[in-house]
């Protein structure tokens, strides 16, 4: 049985490396536009989000300031007030409070970043029939949020720029180096222009996400770079073949359990976390397996002709 399964992984990996090289030996510049392509339309929605909107992803009240209303009562139709809510008021945010056994609803909470508590707690009561004992409010601070928010934009930065130099260190050669942090960077530049194109409110356990997903890009293409770049054994497109492999089965496996996470998941925090990061995992595979190999796949080309 174990042969049996030797010679199947092996069948596999011949199949793959035949199809990597039929891929990739034609077109592997044309695939370095894509990767490429994808960081110039993210850079483009978010630069036209900010244009309108004075800021690339929308912020929830965490970051920007406001109130926040918790109403706990069963049976709500999310949907219904939500609507009556966005018909008399701009800029509301409901969510719902779900039991984690139960998944049940239990509760809604409304945020708004510009109404005051008084204004929007009447527009409930004309609404929803609710007890003072079930009614609980939490107000944020607009300079705190605001100052809360650049420190957290600020330590993504930092982490960014200290990973850049491991990088940079790790491999000492510019090629591969920039194609790392380009892949990294693309990652979180494509997940921001979705979040933007959506209309989503990033919260702090967003901006973790974002951190995060620098830590899990590096992994995916430190494999690959390393496997191209430093080891020797095989053919070019075998240590290819080997990385998608290990790499692929990573990212689908982290993809399942942060689905899963997801859709089990009762607080709004963990779902955004888990949303984010799976968002980003699709664009990894795109940045790291057609971006950064074909670059490798061209550097590695470029120095062999330049030794000949």
């Amino acid at each position: 049985k174990e042969n049996l399964l030797n010679l199947i992984i092996s069948s596999y990996l011949m199949k793959l490396e035949s199809f990597l090289e039929r891929l990739y030996e034609k077109n592997y510049k044309k695939l370095i536009l894509v990767s490429l392509g994808l960081l110039v339309l993210s850079l483009f929605i978010l630069g036209v989000s900010y244009v309108s909107k004075g800021s690339i992803v929308e912020r929830d009240i965490s970051l920007k300031g406001g109130i926040s209303i918790t109403i706990e009562k069963e049976n709500f139709n999310e949907e219904e007030i939500s609507l009556y809510l966005s018909q008399k008021f701009d800029n509301i945010n409901v969510r719902t409070l779900t039991d984690l056994s139960s998944r049940k609803t239990i509760g809604l909470i409304i945020e708004s970043s510009t109404l005051k508590e008084d204004e929007l707690k009447s527009a409930l009561k004309e609404k929803i029939d609710f007890e003072e004992s079930q009614y609980s409010s939490e107000s944020y601070s607009s300079s705190f949020s605001e100052s809360f928010y650049r420190q957290l934009i600020l330590s993504l930065v930092i982490a960014f720029v200290l990973m850049s130099i491991v990088v940079a260190i790790t491999f000492r050669t510019f090629v591969p180096s920039l194609a790392v942090i380009l892949a990294a960077l693309t990652d979180i530049m494509a997940t921001l222009a979705v979040l933007s194109l959506f209309n989503f409110h990033l919260s702090a356990g967003g901006i973790i996400a974002l951190l995060l997903i620098i830590g899990y890009s590096i992994d995916t293409d430190v494999l690959l770079t390393t496997k191209l770049i430093k080891r020797t054994i095989g053919t070019m497109y075998e240590r290819l073949a080997q990385s998608i492999k290990t790499g692929l089965t990573m990212t689908v496996a982290a993809m399942v359990a942060v689905l899963v996470g997801y859709f089990f998941s009762a607080a709004s925090v963990l779902k955004e976390i888990f949303l984010i990061i799976f968002i980003a995992l699709i664009f990894d595979i795109i940045t790291t397996y057609i971006g950064n190999a074909s670059i490798l796949i061209w550097h590695i080309k470029n120095k062999k002709h330049e030794a000949k």
